[in-house]
């Protein structure tokens, strides 16, 4: 039995502001916890109660280099002491365009390149849909299933499942259409690269005509459908259909890119050249910053005045998105990261051997995830389990989520600067939990 912490008890201070989220937080805001962090650094938290935990979680994706990166908080401070905001369409500032060049240089392809700044993953994606509309004059998006690009209008009707996140908010955007991903592991007609790329072909035929389509949007690694990772002729097929149609390839890699998956971006493991390309989350060390990449005669489509935001591309928040890009791709950071995911992997796949329940262990890099299942015949998706082993886990010092459309994976988004102890740690209070809740098989 692995060891684990006493487990947490709520102090006064945790039920005082329990009650006050009781009382002036809208219902429909969702907390994984009921802890409420006091502060951070690399790998840990510490609540208002003093308690501290590891952070497998990472701000769902926004931590990739760890809480308070000393060199993040340094640029910050140096820039908040100078420029805090003028918005850049009124009075524009150096941090905005240095940031722009970094990310079209990190970005692969030999083509030239621009950028744009805005705040979160959805405007992102909003923006990315609107300049593929302004340079093709088409009217439709096709995004997939499983699919979660976010929750404005517009990206909630791309993402692909319906609840929570759909609940009672219809009608929704028009002229969007859904595609199904590849889940190798659920098999099932959509089990392969192949039958998905067929279903594609169909719905150009029988739903919505090619020509009127400007762009398809895909996540290169599910994440919240589950961290599935399309088989290897998925994506190269679907960019082939695009360029076969003149359609425009938006890749969005909100959760998945600055090294998640053990290179910069997820879609550089497939071999594609995506039009444009939607990043966000761990783009600014946990700062809200958002961007979209891609080719200058698409990014130039729209005319002077129509894309931009009070606060996008805010100068604070380019200043630390300079300096954990610089940590990103630091050779010893990288290699670092390589092996890290090596030994996650090893033990991931140890108790997937060990425990019955492990039905799946699949990912890319430091982005995996792990299925939860009542039966491994069946395959019948596990999400109590799921939930309780999760709950397990913060009352003993892990803070770790769910994910997938039926609620029953456990996904790894750990800081990427994690120590070798501090992982061990971890992953001996998982693994108590899986003890605990899921059983050893023989």
């Amino acid at each position: 039995m692995a060891e684990t912490k006493e487990e947490y008890r709520f102090g006064e201070e945790t039920r005082r502001l329990k009650a006050l989220r009781e009382q002036f937080v809208a219902r429909g805001v969702y907390s994984a916890t009921p802890v409420f962090a006091a502060s951070a650094r690399g790998s840990r938290v510490r609540d208002i109660e003093g308690h501290e935990f590891l952070d497998f979680a990472g701000g769902i994706g926004t931590l990739n280099a760890g809480h308070n990166h000393p060199d993040m908080v340094a640029a910050v401070h140096s820039q908040v002491e100078r420029l805090i905001h003028t918005c850049f369409s009124v009075l524009m500032y150096e941090p905005y365009v240095r940031l722009c060049r970094k990310l079209v240089e990190l970005m692969p392809g030999g083509h030239p390149k621009k950028a744009l700044l805005v705040n979160s993953g959805a405007e992102a994606v909003e923006n990315a849909v609107k300049i593929a509309r302004a340079y093709t004059r088409r009217p439709a998006v096709i995004a997939f299933s499983h699919a979660f690009h976010g929750r404005t209008l517009l990206t909630l009707s791309l993402t692909g499942r319906e609840h929570p996140y759909k609940d009672h908010f219809r009608p929704l955007a028009p002229e969007i259409y859904h595609a199904p991903y590849p889940y190798p592991y659920r098999g099932g007609p959509y089990g392969t690269a192949q039958a998905c790329l067929d279903a594609l072909r169909e719905a150009l035929a029988t739903q919505v005509a090619p020509e009127e389509v400007a762009a398809v949007i895909v996540e290169p690694v599910l994440g919240e459908g589950g961290f599935v990772v399309p088989p290897a002729g998925f994506l190269p097929g679907l960019e082939a259909i695009c360029r076969e149609h003149g359609i425009l390839l938006i890749v969005d890699e909100i959760q998945s890119g600055f090294m998640r998956t053990g290179r910069m971006f997820a879609f550089e493991h497939f071999g594609i050249t995506p039009d444009l390309v939607t990043v966000a989350k761990s783009l600014a060390g946990g700062l809200p910053l958002s961007g979209v990449i891609g080719r200058r005669e698409v990014m130039d489509a729209p005319v002077v005045g129509s894309l931009g935001g009070t606060y996008g591309g805010n100068p604070v928040a380019c200043a630390a998105a300079l300096a954990v890009i610089e940590v990103y791709e630091d050779p010893a950071f990288q290699e670092h990261v390589r092996e890290l995911g090596r030994r996650v992997w090893e033990r991931l796949l140890a108790w997937k051997e060990r425990f019955p329940a492990v039905g799946d262990i699949r990912g890319l890099g430091l982005m995996p995830a792990m299925e939860l299942v009542k039966d491994r015949e069946t395959k019948e998706p596990a999400p109590e389990l799921t939930q309780s082993i999760v709950d397990w886990c913060w009352r003993h010092g892990l803070v770790i989520l769910k994910t997938g459309t039926f609620g029953n994976c456990i996904r790894f988004l750990m800081p990427l600067v994690i120590t070798d102890e501090e992982l061990n740690d971890g992953f001996s209070i998982l693994e108590a939990a899986l003890e605990e809740h899921a059983g050893a098989g023989a």
